[in-house]
């Protein structure tokens, strides 16, 4: 039997985890480190437990708690998952622990304060994936940016201030055009609902209905926020700062959470509530998400920053998704949502690896490097690895979702054409170039820089952080069903939604 409470014990227990965290002395840095990581791991047993009981035969939301919230504006606080929200619960609370343990010895001022943002964080992603009520969830959405923002800009680079100001202020002006687009959807579907209310499977009901206007408006308002928060291009300017300058554990949740949240936002709200639009809109960005593929691919290639080259491959990937969500068939669905899975298990390794090298040589400039095989050869073996999966080798994650999104937007009636697939195609072989050019010239060659000869390899405690994501990353590759069949079902769903709304125009 599904207990409904499961959802909200699941954001109680961080937020609980970060109040008790305050009352801890600043000096006990290692008691600290400890309870964080055993909050985090409280966290991920519980969300384990919810995704062995949830049913991936049934495409309604599960596990549902609800109460009125604000009675006079009949807003309710309401939680629930589907196919698609069990697997980014899953992957935010996997990851959590492991970017807290990879702080361990990279973080060394206010420790306290870096644990608590990091489980304030953590409860921010964990409601975005979960909320049933607009309002909930413009809630969790902002409330999200607040630790992202400490997090860079106590614990980032050289520049933290200006990429911490300029991530929180682009998320910002996107984020108030989504709250202005909540209003106008919640008193445009009253006349039809007999009532203001912002819960979701109402609106599901009534905003199909709207004229094909109001859906555009409504779409591109919902839209942008989440293009920026994708990077969609052109709006990925403040990706590559905000990367570059965050601290490894900011870098790796970056990643592999937050830029899901926008791909997830348009699967959630984008299409099931403005499937007109969604048809209208579908090649322009799918369009923009080709452009992003080839663009983020060549910027990546000329860089000489190792975190950079990561983050613009983000942009470059993430284009995949939204290619695929806008497809609109069963299989590029089904492949947007494991690769948007694929790319934080991917990336987020390669942010990791990046990130303990840079500790121990303080650069991350590709040139400084060369020749690092027989120095540092579990390392060595782990960017290889991770690299591959990011470049989308059969047998590794990577390739399961690129080939369902080529597939699935190859037969895509809404695209109408083999020239989006052929393009998009061309970003798998740019990301073998940069990817596997950059390996080349940091492993392999003649040690040119005596310095690296004094580099360690990685120790017990890094290599616990990459053999979790190692695993998925090849049990992904080679036996995908186990995770397909989760969201199957929801996928169906969302295209049934699209593809058959209700036919009356709302007046």
């Amino acid at each position: 039997m599904e207990n409904s409470l499961l959802l909200t014990y699941l954001l109680l227990v961080p937020v609980a985890g970060s109040i008790i965290l305050l009352f801890f002395k600043a000096e006990d840095e290692r008691i600290i480190k400890y309870f964080g990581l055993f909050v985090s791991t409280v966290v991920f047993l519980l969300s384990i437990y919810i995704y062995f009981n949830f049913d991936s035969e049934n495409s309604s939301f599960q596990f549902i708690h609800q109460f009125k919230w604000i009675e006079t504006l009949n807003i309710h606080y309401k939680v629930g998952i589907d196919g698609m929200s069990i697997l980014l619960v899953v992957l935010t609370t996997f990851l959590t622990p492991l970017t807290l343990i990879s702080s361990w010895s990279s973080v060394k001022k206010k420790v306290k304060e870096f644990t608590f943002f990091m489980l304030f964080l953590e409860v921010g992603m964990l409601g975005v994936f979960v909320s049933l009520d607009l309002f909930l969830f413009y809630i969790f959405w902002e409330a999200m940016l607040i630790p992202m923002y400490f997090i860079i800009g106590i614990w980032g680079g050289e520049r933290r201030i200006y990429a911490a100001v300029k991530f929180f202020i682009y998320t910002m002006a996107g984020s108030l055009l989504m709250l202005v687009a909540i209003i106008w959807l919640a008193i445009h579907a009253s006349s039809y609902l007999g009532g203001f209310t912002t819960d979701l499977e109402q609106l599901y009901k009534v905003a199909p209905l709207f004229d094909q206007s109001t859906q555009n408006y409504l779409f591109l308002a919902f839209g942008i926020s989440f293009a920026i928060k994708v990077p969609l291009f052109p709006f990925h300017t403040w990706l590559p700062d905000a990367h570059v300058e965050a601290p490894t554990a900011g870098s790796v949740i970056l990643a592999g959470v937050l830029l899901k949240m926008g791909t997830y936002g348009f699967l959630r709200y984008n299409l099931p509530l403005f499937p007109a639009a969604s048809t209208h809109f579908a090649s322009f960005i799918s369009i923009l998400a080709i452009i992003g593929i080839i663009y983020g691919a060549l910027v990546a290639m000329v860089q000489t920053d190792m975190k950079k080259l990561v983050a613009y491959s983000s942009v470059a990937h993430l284009g995949f998704v939204i290619l695929g969500i806008f497809a609109l068939t069963q299989e590029s669905v089904q492949g947007a949502i494991i690769q948007m899975i694929n790319h934080g298990l991917s990336t987020g390794a390669l942010f990791l690896l990046v990130g303990f090298i840079y500790e121990r040589t303080h650069t991350r400039e590709i040139s400084y490097y060369g020749g690092i095989a027989k120095i540092v050869p579990v390392y060595s073996f782990f960017l290889m690895l991770v690299s591959l999966s990011s470049v989308g080798l059969p047998g590794l994650n990577g390739f399961v979702g690129e080939f369902l999104i080529l597939l699935g937007s190859f037969k895509s009636s809404v695209l109408n054409s083999w020239w989006y697939t052929g393009f998009a195609a061309t970003g798998v072989i740019l990301a073998a170039v940069y990817l596997l050019w950059m390996y080349k010239r940091v492993v392999f060659g003649k040690v040119v820089n005596p310095k690296v000869e004094e580099l360690t390899d990685l120790n017990k405690r890094e290599i616990s952080i990459l053999v979790p994501i190692i695993i998925f990353i090849v049990w992904i590759g080679v036996y995908p069903s186990t995770f397909l069949h989760v969201s199957d079902k929801t996928t169906t769903k969302i295209i049934q939604q699209v593809q058959n709304p209700p036919k009356a125009e709302l007046k």
